[in-house]
């Protein structure tokens, strides 16, 4: 089967080199004129001859990569068979729509405000109370897009800063740590969900994804899993979907954003799981049995950003597994990931911190259960 993918990055490349043992075939439709999958049929979208082209090679289509037209999503849907949806593409794009299904279903999220104005953001952040997080409600991804403001008086600032129509205003959470849950969801409606992770994130990006989290409460887990199943049902979603949480001091959760695709803090997948989140999008899409979800062993993935170390260097323990998306080096670019494995968490730690400190901007973790 030829599947083709909305969008051309790293998150591309991994779902083409998960799908070659299953015999499918990958045509990427770029729509930023920056591919980098490096791997595949690699296609630039810019009119309607390019789209036509893309949709004769393809049998269906996915995406790795949300901030798309949905007016493009939708006329392609006319075409072949999208997984996930427009629906999931146009929720997921407009942080206000998000909340509004969030508060439908009855998840959790923090107390937020939708402003159109700096006076609203200054008022928002005065009943809030400072700190608040100001977002803009569509585009923005990996701290892009977005201030903190300590101040009511810095709302004009921040305003001008993110430059948007429309901000949402989240209240500062008391969390003890950032987590995520990824389910995949069958053409049929079956579910399956991977252990949650905890998320290490520095200036906006994530750095660090360790599962299964040795401390976490079977009934934490189950609560995940019944948020996320709603999602999935109510949006008769079709793939992997990722839900970002935050973990209250009472064990709580507080919903803070979903992605409608394969996701950074699924990337321990590959080697830790015993079916990664990308094979069980690719069975997911094409009506597969999905495959088990369950964890090896302790596993963390350790993001490099910016600059690559010695990849002879990190290669060289025990059970580590790099994935290099071959992209040059930038500031605050993802660059590659490590997988590293472990009998025990304690162990895992060990072989975290060594690893940090092979890679030029990476910081050390500090992880909610040490």
């Amino acid at each position: 089967m030829n599947i083709g993918v909305l969008g051309a990055g790293q998150l591309g490349r991994m779902l083409a080199l998960a799908g070659y043992p299953l015999a499918n075939r990958f045509t990427f439709l770029d729509t930023t004129g920056h591919p980098s999958a490096g791997i595949g049929d690699v296609m630039v979208y810019t009119d309607q001859h390019h789209l036509d082209d893309f949709l004769a090679k393809v049998d269906l289509v996915t995406y790795e990569f949300e901030h798309l037209p949905v007016a493009l999503v939708q006329a392609i849907e006319e075409v072949k068979p999208v997984y996930p949806s427009s629906e999931a593409i146009r929720v997921c794009q407009n942080r206000a729509e998000e909340k509004a299904l969030f508060d439908r279903l009855g998840i959790p999220t923090p107390a937020y405000r939708l402003v159109e104005h700096a006076d609203e953001l200054e008022a928002a952040a005065r009943e809030l109370g400072c700190p608040v997080v100001a977002k803009s409600v569509t585009e923005g991804y990996d701290g892009k897009g977005q201030a903190v403001i300590r101040d009511p008086a810095e709302a004009a600032e921040a305003w001008r800063a993110i430059n948007h129509p429309r901000l949402i205003v989240e209240a500062f959470v008391d969390f003890v740590r950032e987590v995520s849950i990824i389910a995949v969801r069958g053409r049929d409606g079956e579910v399956v969900f991977y252990p949650m992770a905890e998320n290490v994130h520095v200036d906006g990006i994530l750095r660090y994804s360790l599962a299964p989290m040795p401390d976490l409460d079977d009934s934490v887990q189950r609560v995940a899993d019944d948020y996320i199943r709603a999602l999935l049902d109510e949006l008769d979603y079709v793939g992997v979907l990722t839900l970002e949480l935050f973990q209250a001091r009472d064990g709580g959760l507080l919903a803070n954003e979903m992605a409608p695709r394969v996701h950074n803090s699924g990337h321990w997948s590959m080697d830790g799981a015993v079916t990664s989140q990308f094979e069980n999008h690719l069975r997911a899409i094409q009506g597969l049995p999905l495959g088990d979800t369950a964890a090896r062993m302790p596993t963390c993935m350790v993001n490099v950003i910016g600059r690559e170390g010695d990849p002879a260097a990190i290669l060289a323990m025990q059970d580590a597994h790099l994935h290099r998306y071959d992209k040059a080096e930038r500031p605050g670019r993802k660059l590659a990931h490590v997988n590293l494995l472990a009998p025990t968490h304690e162990a895992l730690l060990e072989k975290v911190r060594a690893c940090a400190a092979l890679l030029p901007e990476a910081p050390a973790p500090v992880f909610s259960f040490e």
